[in-house]
């Protein structure tokens, strides 16, 4: 990520002020995550779209990997505390030319994806994010 974009992120998240600049930055790595997981990566620009629903259980997967049983805490520090608020900080990154969307695209399709306390409880899903053995010698 360049400088402008970082500030343009830093301009962004202050003026909309609901949501961190790390939210913000959080939800366009976990973008480049999900293409990545589709197999998008390689298409064209116009064909790696991600649709709202595949973008929200990308940020779960993508956040359970990062933040392991810290999540939730994260999340509520940067304010996001439902799966509409992911949405919110899409169309504003949209909405400054930071991140595209489509036609068929709309926030609603962010709206109650699924509860945060289900879908991001570390002990029923840390089986699926484990992480390399650390070295004792």
């Amino acid at each position: 990520m360049g400088d402008a974009f970082l500030h343009d992120i830093e301009v962004l998240a202050e003026r909309d002020g609901r949501y961190s600049r790390a939210a913000y930055l959080f939800v366009y790595d976990a973008l480049q995550h999900t293409v990545k997981k589709l197999g998008r990566e390689s298409m064209p620009r116009e064909q790696r779209h991600v649709s709202g629903r595949d973008l929200i259980y990308g940020i779960s997967e993508y956040a359970l990997d990062q933040f392991g049983p810290l999540t939730l805490t994260v999340f509520d520090h940067w304010g996001i505390r439902e799966t509409r608020d992911f949405g919110e900080i899409v169309f504003n990154l949209v909405n400054d030319n930071l991140m595209s969307k489509t036609d068929d695209d709309r926030i609603e399709d962010f709206t109650d994806v699924f509860e945060f306390d289900v879908e991001l409880d570390w002990k029923r899903r840390r089986s699926e994010f484990r992480r390399p053995e650390a070295s004792t010698t």
